[in-house]
């Protein structure tokens, strides 16, 4: 089963009340329910685009699957790239426990992102 999976994305953003988020992005009070609520079956391409917008994200960052135990399902299926595992950290929890040396190397490694190598 497919759903909405919002909840790491609105954690990576820093986004600590979602719903107040959302109907200040322009989401009715019913739709931020059923966004957060994830268990919708019927879910608007309107309201995948929006959100892909204000959280600057892809539809398959906001999908996640479920597989129904009463079916069978083709090896290496394409939705096993959709399945949650439940070990997924967010960045704050990651970067929180990792050792001091490491943090500076990785922040080192990030900032230099995009800069050009010099040609030899």
């Amino acid at each position: 089963m497919l759903y909405l999976h919002s909840a790491p994305i609105f954690a990576a953003r820093g986004i600590k009340r979602p719903y107040s988020f959302l109907i200040k992005a322009g989401f009715t009070h019913h739709a931020a329910k059923i966004i957060l609520n994830g268990n919708t079956r019927i879910f608007r391409l309107d309201h995948i685009e929006d959100l892909c917008r204000v959280l600057v994200c892809e539809p398959n960052d906001l999908l996640a699957w479920k597989p129904d135990q009463n079916v069978q399902y083709a090896a290496h299926n394409p939705l096993e790239k959709l399945r949650v595992y439940g070990n997924e950290r967010t960045l704050n929890e990651t970067l929180a426990s990792m050792p001091f040396s490491e943090l500076k190397k990785v922040t080192k490694d990030f900032l230099n992102l995009g800069k050009e190598e010099p040609l030899d």
